[in-house]
C-alpha cells in the first residue's frame, strides 16, 4: 500500500516511530512531519500546514497514518476534494485526557477533545499498550460529561469497537554493537533515561538516591534523558550532591555515546506518573539493566509476572529497599536478565504485525 504518514510532532519517541516503520515497512510509507516543538500549536494548527503539504505533492494514497498529535477533522475537510473515499488510521502515543498536567496547571479540555474527535473519525484507532486503551477509553465519558448537553455518550462505544493495542516498534538492534564481552568492574550503577520533566517525577528518584548517600551504600548514577528547561531545580541539586557518586549527568546528541552508557549501568529506574508504553525501559532492558518501576502504568504487563515481586515497587520506600539490596547485591542483579522480553518489540519482530494490521484498516 502507498501509506502517507502524518506525524505534526516529529521529535523523541513520535520521530523514531515514525522512521522506524518507514524503514521497515513493506508498505511504501510517506512521512509528512513538523519539527517536534510548541505542543499545543501542533494540535491547533499542524492539521492546516501538513494538508498544505500534501495538497502540494499530491500523492497517491490509498491510507492514511497520523499520530494523536493531528486534528483529523481539520486534515480532512481542508483535502475533502482528495481524501473522501480514503480511509484514516490514528497512532496514539500519548493522549490529552489523562495525560497529567504541569503542577498548579488546569487541564485544558480543547485538547483531550480534539484526540476525541480525531478517533471518532477514523476508521481505526490505535493505542501502544492495553493500557493506554483502557485508560483513554475510561476517561472519555468523564470528558463529554463536562458539557452541558448533548454529549453523545453513545460515541464512547464507537471508539471502542474500532480500537486496537498495537505496540511500539524499537530499534533495538542498534544497541548490538556495543555490547560489552564483560561487565566493568565497580559498585552499581543506576541508571536515569527519561525526560527531565514533572510527569518522570524526577524529585522522588533522587530522594532515593540521597537515602542510598546517607547510608554510605556504594553506587554510581548515569543520568541522562533530555530537557526542555532551562536548568531544572531538581537536577541542579542532585548534581551537587551526588557530586561523588557521578559517572555521567547530562543529556547525550550521539546514539553512540547513548548506547555504551546503556550498557553500562546495571538497574534502571523509573518514577513516573506518565508513561503509556516504557520505551526508554524496553531501551534499557534490552542492554542487560534490570528495571525498578512503580507498580502502574503501562509497567505490570511490560514486565512479566515472574519478575513482578522484584521488579515493582509500591512506593518510595520500595524502590529504596530495592536499591540498597541491589548495591549489596551487584552479582545476582547481573544475573538477571529481560534483554528478550525487550527484544520482542524490536522492528524485526513487530512490523509484520504493523503491516497486517494497516492492511486490515484498508480493508475495511
Amino acid at each position: 500500500m502507498r501509506i502517507s504518514l502524518l506525524a505534526p510532532y516529529y521529535t523523541g519517541s513520535h520521530q523514531q516511530w515514525v522512521d522506524g516503520l518507514s524503514r521497515h515497512s513493506s508498505h511504501a510509507v510517506m512521512p509528512f512531519t513538523l519539527p517536534g516543538r510548541f505542543w499545543k500549536w501542533r494540535m491547533h494548527g499542524g492539521a492546516v500546514t501538513l494538508a498544505d503539504h500534501y495538497l502540494a505533492g499530491q500523492l497517491p494514497t490509498d491510507l492514511f497514518l497520523t499520530t494523536d498529535m493531528l486534528d483529523v477533522t481539520t486534515f480532512q475537510a481542508l483535502t475533502r476534494h482528495h481524501t473522501s473515499d480514503t480511509p484514516f488510521a490514528v497512532y496514539f502515543h500519548e493522549n490529552q485526557l489523562t495525560y497529567p498536567p504541569p503542577p498548579q496547571e488546569k487541564r485544558d479540555l480543547h485538547y483531550g477533545f480534539v484526540n476525541y474527535v480525531s478517533a471518532l473519525t477514523a476508521e481505526r484507532v490505535f493505542f501502544n499498550s492495553a493500557f493506554h486503551r483502557s485508560a483513554f477509553l475510561d476517561e472519555l465519558p468523564r470528558l463529554l460529561k463536562h458539557f452541558p448537553d448533548h454529549n453523545e455518550l453513545h460515541t464512547v462505544d464507537r471508539i471502542r469497537a474500532k480500537s486496537r493495542v498495537l505496540p511500539l516498534g524499537l530499534d533495538l538492534r542498534r544497541f548490538d554493537a556495543y555490547r560489552p564481552d564483560t561487565r566493568e568492574p565497580g559498585p552499581l550503577r543506576i541508571l536515569w533515561n527519561h525526560r527531565w520533566e514533572y510527569d518522570k517525577r524526577p524529585t522522588a528518584f533522587f530522594r532515593a538516591l540521597y537515602a542510598l548517600q546517607a547510608q554510605n551504600v556504594p553506587f554510581e548514577i548515569i543520568v541522562l534523558g533530555e530537557s526542555f528547561r532551562q536548568q531544572p531545580g531538581e537536577f541542579v541539586e542532585a548534581k551537587a550532591r551526588l557530586a561523588s557518586h557521578l559517572r555521567h549527568f547530562s543529556y547525550v546528541k550521539s546514539p553512540d555515546t547513548y548506547a555504551m552508557l546503556l550498557w553500562l549501568t546495571d538497574v534502571q529506574v523509573s518514577c513516573a506518573i506518565q508513561d503509556f508504553f516504557g520505551a526508554s525501559t524496553c531501551e534499557a532492558m534490552y542492554c542487560g539493566c534490570l528495571p525498578f518501576l512503580p507498580n502502574r502504568l503501562n509497567y505490570p504487563s511490560l514486565i512479566p509476572a515472574e519478575f513482578h515481586e522484584m521488579c515493582l515497587y509500591q512506593d518510595d520506600r520500595g524502590l529504596v529497599e530495592r536499591l540498597r539490596w541491589a548495591c549489596h547485591n551487584v552479582e545476582a542483579v547481573d544475573g538477571e536478565s529481560l534483554h528478550e522480553v525487550a527484544a520482542r518489540y524490536d522492528w524485526a519482530n513487530m512490523i509484520g504485525r504493523y503491516d497486517s494490521a494497516l492492511v486490515d484498516v484498508k480493508r475495511g
